[in-house]
């Protein structure tokens, strides 16, 4: 092999064939600019959406970002848009093959990426032969996300609201109960007001009156019950009080429309295709065919010189 490399360079023999590598490198660039062409490759168009999570709360070690990433690439929000915009026809998948849905996930994933930005964002690519449909599915998966974590949110709301009714009936149950018997000890035994009716009965017994010793003994008897009916019904009306605040805190959530997400950069309609790129497809079919060319040449030659020497 030295003694080839000493006899024909690697430049003479490029040098030789200069004429036939120019014409294979061009022809292979022509190639690839035919083949790159919208005739047999489909041009995409990209459309960008880039978003930060709002209103929501984290789970465990995960950032709001991380459970964004999560919820969006869930397979509720996959099939919710495979469906809207039909992507079985799109990607030419058959529904009724036996791996239709393996071979669904891998055409979207592989056209919609979905990445977290250094700036913790997330980032939507969405890749189509069509660039509106390319922007819709953008602020649709973006929409679908909003509705998904309202509909996350408000089931785990519910659940907490409906507590806090059955509290608030519960408490209203022993208030009312609390209160009725405090009426009835009243309305049956003449009390209205302890305090008053105290000090006007110690002036009526000393007076000598009947009714004052009654009343003195009804007093005597029912008055730590009402003191006590008193406070419960002040404790459990400011425990109603504060389980109301919470419970209309609650109410107003799960009747709100919040939104849970931040677009600082809206998608929109591509007007150039991302896919293919034909420069990059030339360059490659000329560079690959250049140096396929220059390999086949050079085994020519020495098999060449490997004849004439074994002669």
């Amino acid at each position: 092999m030295d003694n080839n490399f000493n006899n024909l360079s690697l430049v003479q023999i490029i040098l030789k064939w200069k004429w036939h590598i120019i014409i294979i490198t061009m022809a292979a660039a022509l190639c690839g600019a035919v083949f790159s062409s919208s005739m047999f490759i489909t041009p995409l168009f990209k459309s960008v959406a880039v978003a930060y999570p709002a209103n929501i709360s984290p789970y465990s070690d995960e950032s709001e970002t991380e459970q964004m990433l999560e919820i969006i690439n869930s397979t509720s929000i996959m099939d919710s848009i495979v469906e809207k915009y039909d992507l079985w026809t799109d990607y030419k998948i058959n529904k009724a093959d036996q791996f239709a849905k393996t071979y669904m996930i891998n055409e979207y994933r592989s056209k919609i990426k979905i990445s977290k930005t250094p700036y913790e964002a997330v980032s939507i690519t969405v890749m189509d032969k069509d660039p509106f449909v390319a922007c819709d599915i953008a602020k649709d998966i973006l929409n679908f996300y909003d509705r998904k974590v309202h509909d996350l949110h408000t089931s785990k709301v519910a659940e907490v609201v409906a507590m806090y009714e059955r509290q608030l009936n519960e408490k209203q149950r022993n208030i009312d109960s609390l209160k009725h018997r405090y009426t009835e000890i009243c309305t049956t035994y003449g009390i209205s007001d302890i305090s008053s009716q105290t000090r006007e009965a110690t002036k009526s017994i000393l007076s000598g009156s009947t009714r004052a010793n009654e009343m003195q003994a009804n007093l005597e008897q029912y008055v730590a019950e009402l003191i006590d009916l008193h406070t419960k019904i002040a404790a459990e009306g400011n425990t109603y009080v504060a389980t109301k605040v919470d419970y209309e805190q609650n109410l107003r959530f799960y009747h709100s429309n919040l939104t849970y997400s931040n677009i600082v950069t809206e998608p929109f309609p591509s007007d150039k295709k991302a896919f293919p790129v034909r420069w990059v497809v030339v360059a490659l079919c000329g560079l690959g065919a250049l140096l396929l060319s220059i390999v086949v040449i050079f085994i020519i030659e020495n098999r060449k010189r490997f004849v004439i020497d074994n002669k």
